[in-house]
C-alpha cells in the first residue's frame, strides 16, 4: 500500500548533475521512494555481499562506464565507494548517483570527509498524518501541504486560521480522526499498513531486535545489548520530558558519559528528537536542559509495552514528531524549541520564523480552559514585537479564536491533515 511522500517533490531530477543523499530511519521506505522517483536507474543493494565484492572490483577510473548513474542503497556497507563516485563525478564520467543509507554517523562521516560541496542531502521519516491521507505515490498534481504549514510564514494567524470553515462535515471529521487514531496508535511505519494487527506488533518488535542487530552494532559495535536495551526503555518511558544524563545513567545502571554515547546513538539513527529550549531570556532566566521525544509512537508503545489507549506523554509526543518531521522534510528554516523559565513559566513548543515567534501548546483533551492558555500570554508579552501568534494543539472538534494577542485552537486532526 503506496503512499505520497513530500520528499518526493524536493527531489531533483536524474538529468539534473548531482549526488543525492536520502537517509533515514529504517524501514522508512526510502528504497521504494528512490525506485518510484527515479525508475529505470540502475540498482545496487550493498546488503548483499556478492554486490560488495562487485563494487571493490570497479576501478575508480571505470566507475561512469560500469556503474554509471544509479541507486546505491546501504552504501555505508562498502565505504570505498564514497572515493570513486567523487573521481568519476569529478572526471565528469558520472551526472547523476542517489546514495541511500540509514546509518547517519557513517553516513554523514564519509560524505564529509569525501563528497563535501558535492552532495544534495535529504530525510526520509516515518508517514507524516497528511502522507497517510494520500493513496497515489505519484501525483499528477502536487498534494496540499498540511495546515501546519501555514504557521511557518509571516501571515498572521487571524487571516490563516479565520478563514477556515470551524468544523468540517461528520465524513470528513470521521476521515480524519480515523487516520490520527492509526498514527496515535501505530506509527508512521509503511510496512504496518497492509498486516494485522497481531502481524503489526510482531513488525514493530521485529523491527526493535533488527535496529539493535544491525543499526547498532553498525554505529557501535557493543559486545552486550543488554545495557543499551535497558537506557533505550529508559528513554522512552521519558518521552516529551527533560532529559537529566545523570538520572537516566543511575536508572540504567551505566556512567554519565556512556548515557551521553547511548543517546546520540539513538539520535543519530532517528530513533529519538532531542528538542532545544529556547535561548533567549524572554521573560525570566530560562531552563538550559534539552527534552527527547521518541520518534515514532508505533515504536514507543512497543518499547514501553503500552498497547491500549492514548495518554498525554503519547499525544504530547505524536503532536511534536509530526511538527518536526513536517520542518524537516520541508526542509523549513525554522527553529523548534520549548520554553521553560525558572520562575515556572512553560510553553510546550516555540517556531521562531524570520524573526517571529509562534507559541504552541499542547493538550491532550478535547476541551481548552482558561488555564490552558495563561502560558501562552505570558510569552507573548514578553515577545512584544516578536510575537505572531498563538495555537493550542488539542483533541477537539472546532478551529476557534480563544483570545488576544492572535490564539487559536485548533484539532491535531486538522493541523495536520
Amino acid at each position: 500500500m503506496l503512499k505520497y511522500r513530500f520528499c518526493t517533490q524536493l527531489l531533483p531530477e536524474k538529468e539534473d548533475r548531482k549526488i543525492v543523499l536520502l537517509t533515514g530511519a529504517r524501514q522508512t521506505g526510502k528504497t521504494t521512494l528512490a525506485k518510484i522517483r527515479y525508475p529505470g536507474l540502475k540498482y545496487i543493494n550493498l546488503d548483499a555481499p556478492e554486490n560488495r565484492d562487485y563494487i571493490k572490483t570497479v576501478p575508480s577510473m571505470f566507475w561512469g562506464r560500469d556503474v554509471g548513474n544509479a541507486i546505491i542503497d546501504e552504501a555505508q556497507k562498502e565505504p570505498s565507494i564514497f572515493e570513486k563516485i567523487k573521481y568519476a563525478y569529478d572526471e565528469k564520467a558520472l551526472n547523476f548517483t542517489i546514495i541511500l543509507g540509514s546509518s547517519q554517523i557513517l553516513l554523514i562521516k564519509k560524505i564529509r570527509e569525501t563528497l563535501s560541496g558535492r552532495i544534495w542531502i535529504y530525510e526520509l521519516w516515518p508517514l507524516m498524518m497528511k502522507e497517510l491521507l494520500l493513496n497515489e505515490p505519484i501525483a499528477e498534481n502536487i498534494p496540499q501541504a498540511p495546515l501546519i504549514d501555514k504557521v511557518f510564514s509571516s501571515e498572521k494567524l487571524c487571516n490563516i486560521l479565520g478563514k477556515l470553515p470551524s468544523i468540517l462535515s461528520p465524513e470528513e471529521e470521521v476521515l480524519y480522526r480515523d487516520v490520527e487514531d492509526y498514527l496515535l496508535k501505530w506509527g508512521g511505519m509503511p510496512a504496518l499498513l497492509e498486516l494485522n494487527e497481531e502481524e503489526r506488533w510482531k513488525w514493530l518488535k521485529d523491527y526493535e531486535y533488527t535496529y539493535l542487530e544491525r543499526d547498532l552494532s553498525d554505529l557501535a559495535r557493543l559486545s552486550d545489548l543488554s545495557p543499551f536495551r535497558k537506557f533505550q526503555k529508559l528513554t522512552a518511558l521519558r518521552s516529551g520530558g527533560l532529559l537529566s544524563y545523570s538520572e537516566i545513567a543511575r536508572d540504567a545502571s551505566i556512567s554519565v558519559d556512556t548515557a551521553r554515547r547511548y543517546l546520540e546513538y539513538l539520535n543519530i539513527s532517528y530513533q529519538v528528537i532531542l528538542l532545544r529550549p529556547y535561548y533567549k531570556n524572554i521573560t525570566s532566566s530560562v531552563i538550559k536542559t534539552p527534552k527527547v521525544y521518541w520518534l515514532d509512537t508505533g515504536l514507543l508503545r512497543q518499547i514501553i509495552g503500552f498497547k491500549d489507549g492514548v495518554t498525554g506523554q503519547i499525544y504530547e509526543t505524536m503532536v511534536v514528531s509530526e511538527i518536526l518531521k513536517w520542518v524537516r522534510t520541508s526542509q523549513r528554516d525554522c527553529g523548534v524549541y520549548f520554553y521553560r523559565t525558572r520562575s515556572g513559566l512553560e510553553v510546550d513548543l516555540i517556531l521562531e520564523f524570520k524573526g517571529l515567534i509562534t507559541g504552541i501548546e499542547i493538550k491532550s483533551r478535547a476541551t481548552i480552559a482558561s488555564r490552558d492558555i495563561r502560558p501562552l500570554k505570558e510569552l507573548a508579552k514578553g515577545c512584544g514585537n516578536m510575537w505572531r501568534g498563538g495555537v493550542v494543539i488539542y483533541q477537539g472538534k472546532e478551529i476557534k479564536k480563544l483570545d488576544e494577542p492572535d490564539i487559536w485552537a485548533v484539532p491535531s486532526w486538522r493541523i495536520f491533515a
